[in-house]
């Protein structure tokens, strides 16, 4: 029997549309960020059975690898600054970005900085020769269940995970940077959605991936429901400890400023699940569009951009809501329980008991 992607994630495990909660919006093909032309995902996981390792790498394609110095036009918005993005600055200044997204844990941030650039160095070397590059790298803490101080993540690891980026149905949960995560203290990490936009100028897709590394678990709510306070995880934090980094994704031809607005709308669709956005998170979420591809760096001598209006961008601000939304409980579903360092374990939620509450 075939299970179609909105409803079975490829490890078996029933996502939102399988389970048949409320979300509202019209998902693309697989309800995933690679529902985005051209955009593609890999991961490298890195879970040893000996040693508390817990941890990996999530990369983004923004577009395909041998166009990756064709930049995005992006838009970047920090919610609670409590953790990192590189290359934000300059996308808030000149607007675009180049290269592979990265995401992984707040240690190894500067290991998948390196790592990104080594692709890219190797990628296209004559080209970059005469460049700089400022790869943009999120990250959230993944120390409860990972070994964060061992520093495990490697150059090789960044390379695999960009090598393995393919478009189709995506693995969520317990991988890449997401492996070691905790959302709303059950076990959290990657998740995935997307929405279908229809405006004047035409139809388009709206993609998210996030890593969901934060919340408390009596604050979780799905589709207005609050079912942290009924299904209440043990609990792991004192307070809010977590991060979250989002990446939307869109074929719509969006400027820089309007991009901007659009991460903005992140901060709407986390607070769907409940969480305020706490002191001790780093919630940074970061928006780019496929469109308007002015090739290869560096910039041509005169710009010539469509853009969407901006009497029209509700329809995508409702999309990324829904999206982020949506990616935050896959990422939930998908997650399977966790053991790790000092004999921690983080339960992952039980989706039968989920679906019940919706009966």
């Amino acid at each position: 029997m075939t299970r179609h992607p909105h409803e079975t994630g490829p490890n078996g495990r029933r996502r939102t549309r399988g389970l048949g909660l409320p979300f509202r919006g019209t998902p693309g093909p697989f309800n995933a960020i690679t529902d985005v032309p051209g955009v593609e995902v890999g991961y490298t996981t890195l879970i040893d059975t000996d040693r508390p390792v817990r941890t990996g790498v999530t990369a983004i394609l923004s577009r395909p690898r041998g166009k990756l110095l064709h930049p995005v036009w992006s838009g970047v918005f920090s919610m609670n600054g409590n953790g990192e993005m590189t290359g934000s600055h300059w996308v808030r200044d000149g607007g675009w970005s180049t290269g592979p997204i990265a995401i992984t844990n707040t240690a190894s941030i500067g290991m998948v900085h390196h790592g990104v650039n080594r692709w890219m160095m190797q990628r296209f070397p004559e080209q970059v020769e005469q460049l700089w590059l400022l790869p943009v790298v999120g990250e959230t803490y993944d120390g409860y269940l990972n070994e964060i101080e061992g520093l495990h993540v490697t150059e090789a690891d960044v390379l695999a995970a960009i090598d393995a980026a393919a478009t189709g149905p995506l693995a969520e949960g317990n991988v890449g940077g997401g492996t070691g995560m905790i959302a709303y203290e059950w076990k959290g990490g990657t998740g995935t959605a997307s929405r279908r936009v229809a405006v004047r100028a035409g139809d388009y897709t709206l993609g998210c991936l996030v890593q969901a590394n934060h919340g408390r678990g009596p604050w979780f709510e799905v589709c207005g429901v609050r079912v942290g306070e009924k299904l209440l995880p043990p609990p792991v934090w004192r307070k809010e400890t977590g991060s979250i980094i989002v990446v939307l994704a869109t074929d719509a031809p969006l400027l820089p400023g309007q991009l901007e607005r659009l991460a903005r709308r992140a901060a709407i669709g986390i607070g769907r699940n409940g969480t305020p956005s706490g002191n001790s998170s780093g919630d940074i979420f970061f928006a780019f569009s496929t469109a308007n591809d002015f090739g290869p760096l560096p910039e041509p001598e005169l710009f010539h951009l469509d853009a969407v209006p901006n009497d029209d961008l509700d329809a995508f601000y409702m999309a990324a809501v829904e999206a982020v939304e949506e990616s935050v409980v896959n990422a939930m579903l998908a997650a399977e329980t966790m053991a790790g360092r000092k004999g921690r374990v983080v339960p992952a939620i039980d989706p039968d008991e989920l679906a019940a509450l919706f009966g």
